[in-house]
């Protein structure tokens, strides 16, 4: 998978999606939502790019409303925040979330007037869902997990790569 570096551009996304199974127009359409929606953040002051350039190092920039408030606006990771997801809204399976409880939490995490939050949060917490359920429906904690301590996207890749050699 393409790595992250001082930055990252639309065809190292592209490149990320491919790399753990989505198709061309998918992984395009995917890279382009989200070099435009985060280049500028992570580079203020700058002219825009054409490029659509992400500055790795001013990620926490880029931090939009409405979301589960698991990264603070420094970017810190914070556990009891991560620990609130399940407590608050898996109550099917404590380890795991289903679609509906998914959408509950997503609404329950509304700012008001946010709807750029409201757009962001349902974009990325939708693609994790339907990229990452298991075959009940369930998108478990260390999925999760996986996507805020990073390992997710390598996790995926592995696991497609070993697909595609069988």
């Amino acid at each position: 998978m393409a790595t992250l570096s001082s930055s990252t551009n639309h065809d190292n996304n592209q490149k990320g999606f491919r790399a753990i199974g989505c198709g061309y127009l998918l992984s395009s359409a995917a890279a382009i939502f989200i070099n435009a929606g985060l280049s500028s953040k992570t580079r203020p002051g700058k002219f825009p790019s054409p490029l659509l350039p992400i500055e790795v190092k001013n990620i926490q920039k880029a931090k939009h409303g409405s979301d589960s408030s698991v990264y603070d606006s420094e970017g810190r990771f914070v556990p009891s925040k991560f620990e609130e997801i399940f407590r608050k809204h898996a109550r099917t399976h404590p380890e795991a979330l289903t679609s509906y409880e998914l959408r509950e939490m997503l609404k329950a995490n509304r700012e008001p007037k946010d709807y750029s939050g409201w757009l962001a949060s349902f974009s990325e917490w939708k693609a994790l869902y339907v990229l990452c359920k298991d075959s009940n429906g369930l998108l478990h904690r260390e999925t999760i997990q996986a996507v805020y301590d990073g390992s997710l996207f390598e996790k995926m890749e592995k696991e497609h790569s070993q697909k595609k050699k069988k």
